[in-house]
């Protein structure tokens, strides 16, 4: 199941590179990328909870503050998704923060994963 969520969100960092690139650019975003982007994260983060409130036979700190450090970027990255969804512009540093937090929580999520 955590490795399924791995590939699911190396798969929405594929499509994230995609986005921020654009972001960066200020060119407008590929609207394929950005759907998958999301629904590969969204279904990535359901996993990793699912495993934690449900599978997890002890408490891991460490995946305990991966599933955070998710969390928070699923979060920033609805924030984005709001102001893109509203025309207003990216902010560059959120832009480039989103995927900073993220990559620690799959970072995270890795090392508790292998042996």
């Amino acid at each position: 199941m955590l490795l399924l969520a791995i590939a699911l969100f190396i798969a929405a960092a594929v499509c994230g590179l995609i986005l921020l690139t654009a972001i960066l650019q200020d060119k407008p975003v590929n609207k394929a990328a950005k759907n998958l982007h999301g629904i590969f994260a969204v279904v990535g983060i359901i996993l990793v909870l699912v495993y934690v409130f449900i599978l997890m036979p002890n408490w891991s700190p460490l995946l305990v503050t991966s599933s955070i450090l998710l969390i928070l970027a699923a979060l920033g990255g609805l924030t984005l998704f709001i102001l893109g969804m509203k025309k207003k512009k990216i902010p560059k540093l959120a832009a480039v923060i989103h995927p900073l937090i993220a990559f620690a929580g799959l970072l995270a999520l890795i090392i508790y994963v292998l042996p």
